[in-house]
């Protein structure tokens, strides 16, 4: 028995997400090293929101850290805008943040980094 038309587009398009969304991990390949505190703005680039959780900042191509949100953030998106507090050459765990939502100006109440973890290559 054939699957109707709207079935196979329908797991196409599954596959093709699939696919796509591996490709595009940033943190695919990588291995997790140990969480630190604290790290120098200086050295990196960022930040990117990934999703609810996931805020990544790269270092040079051979390094990415990841972090988050202490507990919920709920406008935390990937077309979100971060507006981070920063005090001296670090970014530290606890360190606070705001989001400005697209079309918006009004920036959410504030959120905080956990530890940042460093992603290497092999």
């Amino acid at each position: 028995m054939r699957m109707p038309r709207s079935g196979r587009i329908a797991a196409l398009a599954a596959l093709a997400l699939t696919l796509v969304a591996g490709r595009d991990d940033p943190l695919a390949g990588r291995i997790a090293g140990a969480p630190v505190r604290c790290i120098g703005i200086g050295l990196v680039q960022g930040p990117t929101i990934l999703d609810a959780t996931t805020i990544l900042y790269r270092q040079s191509g051979k390094r990415v850290w990841r972090t988050g949100p202490v507990g919920p953030c709920p406008q935390l998106r990937p077309q979100s805008t971060i507006i981070v507090d920063i005090y001296g050459g670090q970014l530290c765990r606890n360190d606070r943040f705001r989001l400005i939502e697209p079309g918006l100006s009004i920036p959410s109440p504030s959120c905080r980094f956990t530890d940042f973890t460093p992603y290497d290559k092999p």
